[in-house]
């Protein structure tokens, strides 16, 4: 995926999850703020300033955090107080996020706070921007946030960076983050009245991956819906389950789309039997019922791609300040909820595609199942001397389990913190971060069915595919030759899947043919 911009203005537009996805993965789309974003920054900050100067009562501007809500701070101290809540927050553990989720989430952050409903001075926000103008990767440990009260203890780590404090990421070493700054030119920020708060408490990690999750989401969905046709090729089934009368009668979106997307790769093939063949009167539902189940799953992933718009925009910190009405409103829209939910449902659809695929998988490998093909894709001759692709199953088998586990939904527990104060929490940047891993996972098991179906399709004949899978046949070939004697898999596997995670072979397919929906 290529910028299509190299600088975002923020305030000029609502973010999309691709102006997201776009600066999470590229360094060289410059980060600004509109004239009008200014001014709603400068509005709601003086709202901020008229409450300590008037030794107003506000939560977490000069009362304590969580159970500590009653205790007044003297206007002294409010700078310390601030300080220590990013300070004391800052207890992740575990490996560290990637480079791209944090990006994400350092742009919708600041994004959030420029709405002018966070009251956080100017110079905070440009603190947040040079750190994606400048490349700098702040050190964020993964596990920790409880998705209530935002992402307390991610987002604490990301903030310690522009306070000189904290670590950042370079090289792949970990790094005091004074002296990065100090490299760049860049000069701590000292915060103050609010912005300790107004930085950590949000959904802006659980929204970074989510961003991230949907795009790759989409991407594997329209990439398996050519798989899907390669495997359907390979194995000599039948496009009648395919037919637009026939989705007519059950019109959900994903399933007609699916079913038009297959269709289209496949309409010339000499392989496909017609529904008219008398031995081959239905396919297994692994074939059959593709459309059903991917469709399915385009869907679910239309639907959480509209949740995760709107939280893209949102402003998720607490209390929220009215600038017009030079009022502080406590309230909860740090709570995951919307994310957590529409997480593990993506969870649920992607790990089905991998469920589904994976039979697929079996089936081609099953000489009693494969409508002729060799047992485990290796010529009979060498059969037992070589074990072809019998283990290739073995490893989406692995995976599918795995992702039956991930799959568990995050949300519907509950650990209440903060003494009870804080007494339902989402998990959804748990949910998220499993989600992420699931799709991760499933590009691995459609990469295999890839490969497995290219191989079958040597036994039918590339010579009669379709044009459309003929030209994925060929891609796949560049990078995995034909299995005539095992050799080492692992090195077909990953030389592959980064040809399907970038989006290279759905691109090139597109721009030669159609569009996938």
């Amino acid at each position: 995926m290529e910028p299509s911009h190299h600088e975002l203005v923020i305030g000029e537009h609502p973010l999309t999850i691709e102006d997201v996805v776009q600066v999470a993965r590229h360094k060289n789309i410059k980060i600004s703020l509109s004239k009008k974003a200014i001014k709603n920054i400068e509005k709601a900050r003086k709202v901020v300033d008229d409450i300590v100067d008037d030794e107003k009562i506000v939560y977490g501007v000069t009362t304590g955090f969580g159970m500590f809500k009653n205790k007044v701070i003297s206007p002294d101290d409010v700078k310390t107080l601030q300080k220590n809540l990013i300070r004391s927050h800052a207890i992740g553990t575990g490996s560290y996020f990637s480079e791209e989720i944090v990006r994400a989430a350092t742009l919708i952050r600041l994004n959030s706070l420029s709405h002018g409903y966070s009251g956080v001075r100017l110079n905070v926000i440009e603190a947040l921007i040079d750190l994606l103008n400048y490349g700098i990767y702040p050190y964020v440990p993964a596990k920790g946030s409880v998705g209530a009260s935002g992402d307390l203890a991610p987002l604490s780590h990301l903030m310690l960076v522009i306070m000189g404090e904290g670590e950042v990421i370079v090289d792949g070493k970990r790094r005091e983050s004074e002296e990065i700054l100090q490299a760049n030119g860049l000069n701590p920020v000292v915060l103050e009245a609010k912005e300790g708060l107004a930085l950590n408490n949000g959904t802006s990690f659980m929204t970074g991956i989510a961003c991230l999750n949907v795009y790759d989401a989409e991407l594997l969905s329209k990439s398996y819906d050519l798989v899907l046709a390669l495997s359907l090729e390979g194995l000599a089934g039948t496009l009648a389950a395919y037919e637009s009368r026939v989705h007519k009668l059950r019109p959900h979106q994903g399933q007609m789309d699916c079913a038009k997307n297959v269709t289209n790769i496949l309409h010339d093939s000499k392989i496909i039997s017609s529904y008219n063949r008398q031995e081959r009167v239905q396919d297994s539902y692994s074939l059959r019922c593709a459309p059903q189940v991917h469709g399915a799953a385009k869907d679910s992933i239309a639907h959480v791609r509209k949740v995760i718009e709107v939280e893209v925009n949102a402003t998720t910190d607490n209390p929220l300040i009215f600038h017009d009405a030079n009022e502080a409103v406590s309230a909860g829209h740090f709570h995951g909820e919307p994310l957590a939910m529409v997480m593990d449902f993506l969870s649920i659809a992607i790990a089905e595609l991998g469920n589904i695929s994976e039979r697929r998988q079996a089936k081609m490998l099953d000489s009693a199942n494969s409508e002729g093909l060799p047992a485990f894709l290796t010529d009979s001759e060498r059969a037992g001397l070589n074990s072809g692709y019998m283990i290739a199953q073995y490893t989406s088998a692995a995976l599918v389990a795995e992702n039956k586990v991930l799959a568990h939904p995050a949300c519907v527990d509950s650990i209440p913190t903060s003494a009870n104060q804080e007494d339902h929490v989402s998990f959804g940047t748990i949910a998220a971060r499993q989600a992420r891993e699931i799709i991760n996972n499933v590009f691995d098991i459609m990469t295999i069915e890839a490969m497995l179906a290219a191989q079958a399709l040597e036994y039918r004949g590339p010579e009669h595919m379709a044009k459309g899978s003929r030209f994925l046949f060929d891609l796949i070939r560049v990078r995995v030759e034909v299995l005539e004697e095992d050799r080492i898999l692992y090195k077909d596997l990953q030389v592959l899947k980064p040809d399907f995670k970038s989006g290279r072979i759905l691109k090139a397919y597109q721009e030669k043919f159609s569009k996938l929906v």
